[in-house]
Order: C-alpha cells, then structure tokens, then sequence
C-alpha cells in the first residue's frame, strides 16, 4: 500500500510538471547579454518596453520542437504588438545542429547560443527544457513556464502585459 501511494505521488508529481507555472510577485529579470546565431548581442536592458518570452530550448527535446509552431506563430502575431521572442539554445545542444534548425524551420526570432550556460545559470540555473520565461515591459519575470502549458492563458496572460 506504502509503496502504490508512493507511485501515485510521483505519478501526479512528474505530470505536474508538464502543467507548472507559478507567478507571484515580479522578480527583475537578469541583465545577461544574448548572442544571436549572427553575432548580434542583445541586452535584457536593450528589449526593455517590450513583453518579452526567453525561451530555453534543445534541438534534442521533443516538448521544446513539438512547441515550435506555436512559438512561432505567437511571435508573428504578437510582434508588432511590442512583443519579441529570445530562443535560448541550451550549453549542451550542438551549435550546429541549432543554426542548422533555426534556418531550415525559418524561426524568425532571436536564437542565441548559451555556450558557456551562463544565461541558464542567471535564470536559477535552468536545467530542464522547456522552460520559458514571460518578462514585462519593465524587466520584471512575470510567469515561469516549465514543459507544456496552456496557450490560451499563455495568451491571457501576454495580452495583459502588452496593453499595461
């Protein structure tokens, strides 16, 4: 009996984690300095007055390519509303087998390359993919996503921060 509680917790444990989000209160984004797939460097500093989604990813996770699409057509829709999108390859996917996806699925954000994993470590030493953060207009983490997530409230939740 101990043991079938026991996988029951880890059960419904393991399947929250494809749903878990927190929000509370803003927490200041890191200042790190994303390199693009071209060598352009952006600042947090510099995407200041846009809501903005880093997303940590891995060419090797099939949640974070499953989402893609969506990613995507989020980033289409929403960009000239103010809202922009930092792809963030993790330290261990290969920098080729990335170029070589963001240029033959045409992803039209930013893509950069976390060489060294310091912006992973910046952000709580993300180690799991996806996990995404959904930063305000003034720099402040206002969701955590963490695997799949509801795109409708994904939505709600961008929405709102575009028009404050």
């Amino acid at each position: 009996m101990k043991k079938a509680l026991i996988g029951v917790i880890a059960a419904l444990a393991l399947a929250g984690i494809g749903i878990w989000q927190f929000s509370g209160s803003a927490k200041a984004a890191p200042n790190v300095t994303f390199t693009s797939l071209t060598g352009e460097k952006t600042t947090m500093q510099d995407l200041r007055g846009k809501v903005v989604l880093v997303k940590f990813w891995a060419t090797s996770c099939v949640t974070c390519i499953a989402q893609m699409p969506d990613t995507i057509q989020h980033y289409n829709d929403l960009s000239p509303k103010g809202f922009d999108t930092i792809a963030v390859a993790m330290q261990y996917d290969p920098a080729n087998y990335v170029k070589n996806y963001a240029e033959t699925r045409h992803l039209p954000f930013t893509v950069a390359i976390d060489a060294q994993g310091e912006i992973a470590k910046a952000f709580g030493d993300v180690q799991l993919t996806p996990t995404a953060f959904l930063i305000d207009k003034q720099g402040n983490i206002i969701k955590r996503y963490l695997g799949n997530y509801d795109k409708q409230a994904f939505l709600s939740t961008v929405n709102k921060a575009l028009a404050s």
